[in-house]
């Protein structure tokens, strides 16, 4: 019914209704539920003290408050949901097989590997994969994501199992319970000399709240102090009880590094998925699946490790993940190799989008071009929206504990940048879970792959954030800008020192003792070969000057390829020189490192001591 409202602005009075709503929806939206004119409710919100157009998306909470004021309640609809209904208006049913029993065929078990940080995860891929993965991680941490097939013989049979190589550090929380919820086994890697630890407990939940099955693998048998049996009466006290002791969970002592019994583990996962799991889907259908990673490749474009998880995925299928679409114009499989379809649990690596999907979304393959553009367009428009409602309030890490005092502000917005979704978003997670109390709140206005650039630095700029480079730099006059604007950028390679940093700024914690100065950056135009030092970089400096014996990283495309190179040699012409300044040629040897590129850049820095406020 028609009922005054504050200041005699008419408009309906509800009586308790529940009006559903999306993620950053307008008061336009809210109007259209109710059947009333979305000026009326702009003046109800300028009575409650808010300042909102009519076609604004606005937050979670100034919706509630309007509804309360109106009487009624409002039912935020999740983005799962908002993606179910979605995906309905197209006739499309996500996440079911189609047709009966008949119909559907056996499928290869999907294998994620848990367990706390460095406890050897990675090492143990490693003996299975048979490669080095190891050698090239910062830290010794798992820092990207990818998904791997091998092969195995089970009582005569040749079997295959699909692994998921999610990131180990406790960075990586939200990655491992989707990793989790993406397969269908679990090893859970245990040191034998360390035993059960912090994360494995928090692996081992991740995996119980996911309903699979799991495998334990207790590594590290070759090491002084090991001691298998202790683990399994570790893991007794958390519902894992072996099968030698009258349990249902398999324990297999391995050794990774030495390769030890790495046959026995696959053989204990093939029984425990034959065992416990009706592993079939429908290879005939429309190919779904999820995204495991994502990342720019500079020469390829877009490309997506996707996991198939029903249907066949053929090259020119057309295909929509998360908010990119695009037509399939080629796979390569774990090997590298090119293929023309991949089936049920395969994972492949997917060329033809139109941009980078979310490590996470779901990708369904549709009839037309068409369709999947609607899709994708509808599915960034939802995203926008919701993106839109956040509030966003410039400030450093180093003033933010002043700042917070002097109740200047209340949140520290994040703009956070990374070589790969994956990490970006697992990035993202953690800070967001991040105990600071109640005084301050953290809020990632915008995350993307690639290179920081000048639109990253003119959104920090409007909202006061601070922006995140997760093994990627900003380029070109995007650096310039954020160096005149005064927007504070944090570079990171390892992906726990970020949080440690943002950590320990929000605490009032942080008081650096030094800071990294960039002294100059020169591009590769040319590259000489010599027998006696190796290849040797003809470049130009863009910018600053370069010294001789100062510290180096090198960037292709925006990313971080190489960290701690040192300028071993400088010449201009035939002479050794110690430095060369901006707008100069001259040849640059980078010691033992020889993988550069024409168009690579090279970045020289120095640590200085930063004097304490």
């Amino acid at each position: 019914m028609q009922a005054p409202s504050v200041g005699g602005v008419m408009l309906p009075r509800g009586n308790g209704e529940t009006v559903r709503l999306s993620r950053g929806a307008s008061l336009t939206d809210f109007a259209e539920k109710i059947n009333a004119n979305p000026a009326s409710l702009v003046a109800v919100m300028m009575n409650l003290g808010e300042m909102v157009t009519a076609t604004q998306s606005v937050s979670d909470e100034t919706l509630q408050l309007l509804a309360d004021e109106m009487n009624y309640t409002v039912q935020i609809v999740s983005p799962e949901e908002e993606d179910r209904e979605l995906l309905e208006g197209f006739d499309i049913e996500f996440g079911e097989d189609e047709g009966g029993e008949e119909f559907l065929l056996p499928r290869p078990p999907v294998v994620t590997v848990m367990g706390h940080v460095d406890h050897g995860k990675t090492r143990l891929l490693d003996a299975i994969r048979k490669t080095n993965v190891v050698a090239g991680e910062a830290g010794g941490i798992t820092q990207g994501i990818g998904a791997y097939q091998v092969g195995t013989e089970v009582n005569g049979e040749d079997r295959k199992i699909t692994f998921i190589d999610t990131p180990g550090h406790e960075a990586f929380t939200a990655m491992r319970a989707r990793g989790a919820k993406s397969t269908d086994i679990a090893i859970l890697v245990v040191a034998a000399n360390d035993g059960v630890m912090p994360q494995t407990i928090e692996a081992l939940n991740h995996a119980k709240a996911a309903g699979v099955p799991i495998v334990v693998a207790v590594n590290k048998i070759d090491v002084e102090g090991a001691d298998p049996v202790k683990v399994r009466g570790q893991l007794t006290e958390f519902g894992l009880v072996a099968e030698e002791y009258g349990g249902d969970t398999m324990f297999v002592d391995i050794s990774a590094k030495q390769g030890l019994h790495i046959d026995s583990l696959l053989e204990a996962v093939v029984l425990t998925a034959d065992a416990s799991l009706d592993l079939r889907a429908n290879p005939e259908q429309d190919a779904q699946g999820i995204a495991i990673e994502s990342h720019l490749d500079r020469g390829r474009g877009a490309v997506a490790t996707v996991l198939v998880q029903r249907g066949t995925l053929r090259v020119g299928d057309t295909m929509v993940v998360g908010d990119a679409y695009g037509r399939v114009r080629a796979m390569l499989d774990d090997k590298g190799n090119n293929i023309e379809e991949a089936g049920p649990s395969t994972p492949v690596l997917v060329l033809g989008l139109t941009n980078v999907p979310g490590a996470g979304d779901n990708f369904l393959v549709v009839d037309e071009d068409r369709t999947a553009r609607q899709i994708a367009e509808k599915r960034a428009a939802r995203e926008r929206n919701a993106n839109f409602a956040k509030r966003v309030r410039r400030v450093s890490l180093e003033d933010l504990d002043s700042v917070l005092k002097a109740g200047l502000v209340q949140e520290l917005n994040l703009i956070i940048k990374g070589d790969s979704s994956g990490a970006v978003e697992a990035l993202e997670s953690s800070l967001l879970q991040l105990d600071v109390g109640e005084e301050v709140d953290i809020r990632v206005l915008h995350r993307g792959v690639g290179a920081v650039t000048e639109s990253d630095i003119s959104l920090a700029m409007g909202s006061d954030a601070i922006v995140i480079g997760y093994n990627v730099r900003a380029v070109g006059r995007a650096a310039q800008m954020a160096d005149r604007e005064g927007v504070d950028v944090r570079y990171y390679s390892v992906i726990y020192q970020a949080i440690e940093e943002i950590e320990a700024a929000l605490k009032g914690l942080l008081k650096p003792e030094y800071e990294e100065v960039e002294l100059g950056t020169a591009e590769i135009r040319e590259i000489f070969r010599s027998s006696k030092l190796g290849n040797i970089a003809g470049v130009l400096v863009r910018s600053g000057e370069v010294k001789r014996n100062t510290k180096a990283r090198l960037l292709r495309d925006g990313k971080v390829i190489a960290e701690n190179l040192t300028i071993s040699g400088l010449r201009r012409f035939k002479d050794d020189v110690t430095e060369i300044r901006e707008g100069f040629e001259g040849g640059i040897n980078l010691g033992s490192f020889n993988d550069i590129k024409i168009d690579d850049v090279i970045a020289t820095y120095e640590m200085r001591e930063k004097p304490r406020a």
